[in-house]
């Protein structure tokens, strides 16, 4: 076996391809990324209900948005309801506990990233966007899809009781 000319040791492709998979899910689990999307969707909250989003929305809201598979089975508007939905995706109904538990901490260190960077308020329970910072990124992104999908839970849960979307995606508050 000979080392590298350089004194340095490369990793062969299988082990960089193995660490990839590691990288995406420590930049989908970012705080500041976490922050954005709650903000963006409390946002969205706040323009049907002036009260403000409540906070425990976000432990549903993180876990539909980065999700992949729920954030593309995601209707294009809020015409469908949130409980139709759930019905018509009893696989991704029945992964959901387990994926928001997952998710807890995340979307903690999210909620206090917010809140330190000004980007939400707490009020009463509920969550208020301090700034709006959605512009949208470049269609053809991920972050593009993360964030629309964002705005448009945060309009649904608006039409919907909090206690009526944790029972129908089977968690608790």
């Amino acid at each position: 076996m000979t080392t590298p000319p350089t004194g340095q040791i490369r990793a062969p492709a299988a082990e960089t391809a193995w660490n990839e998979p590691a990288a995406l899910v420590a930049a989908m689990l970012n705080p500041a990324l976490i922050a954005t999307l709650l903000s963006t969707a409390a946002d969205a909250y706040t323009r049907r209900q002036t009260s403000g989003m409540p906070w425990a929305l976000s432990f549903i809201i993180a876990p539909m948005t980065l999700h992949q598979a729920t954030r593309e089975a995601l209707p294009a508007g809020t015409h469908t309801r949130l409980s139709a939905w759930i019905g018509h995706h009893p696989v991704l109904r029945a992964g959901f506990p387990r994926r928001a538990k997952v998710l807890v901490a995340p979307v903690r260190a999210g909620l206090r990233f917010a809140l330190r960077h000004d980007m939400l308020e707490l009020h009463h329970d509920c969550l208020r966007p301090s700034i709006h910072l959605y512009t949208p990124p470049s269609q053809d992104t991920e972050m593009h899809d993360i964030l629309r999908s964002a705005r448009l839970i945060g309009r649904w849960m608006a039409e919907n009781e909090t206690a009526a979307v944790f029972a129908g995606l089977g968690v608790g508050p």
